[in-house]
């Protein structure tokens, strides 16, 4: 596992390196993350290496919420002043990616020539 956190560390810079220098509207860990998955895919050997440590992200992955958590209490204040507002726009949100979700369900569905079926 130990061998496996430069790699990951390598391509988060080598991310941020890239997009610095381009000047591309990308975080720099997106494109490192993508970097790192293309090189996965392309490598079993490098897959092998990476599984471990990836198991051990995932396996505590509740604990990066936690700044999150921190931070919502710590503007609990402003928060519950823009209370209303911020459920409606959880709602209409929540509602339209629903909406759009089924439309393209079913936008696909009829261009690979399957019917949903109508229960």
């Amino acid at each position: 596992m130990i061998q496996a956190l430069p790699i990951l560390l390598g391509f988060q810079l080598a991310g941020e390196i890239l997009v610095r220098a381009l000047a591309l509207p990308v975080p720099g860990p997106v494109l490192g993350m993508i970097g790192l998955a293309v090189a996965v895919a392309a490598s079993p050997r490098l897959m092998a290496l990476m599984r471990p440590l990836a198991e051990g992200v995932l396996a505590h992955l509740s604990l990066l919420f936690v700044p999150a958590g921190v931070g919502v209490i710590g503007h609990l204040h402003a928060l519950g002043a823009m209370g209303p507002g911020l459920a409606l726009a959880i709602l209409i949100s929540t509602a339209a990616a629903i909406a759009v979700g089924a439309l393209i369900f079913v936008a696909v569905a009829k261009a690979v020539g399957s019917e949903p079926a109508d229960d």
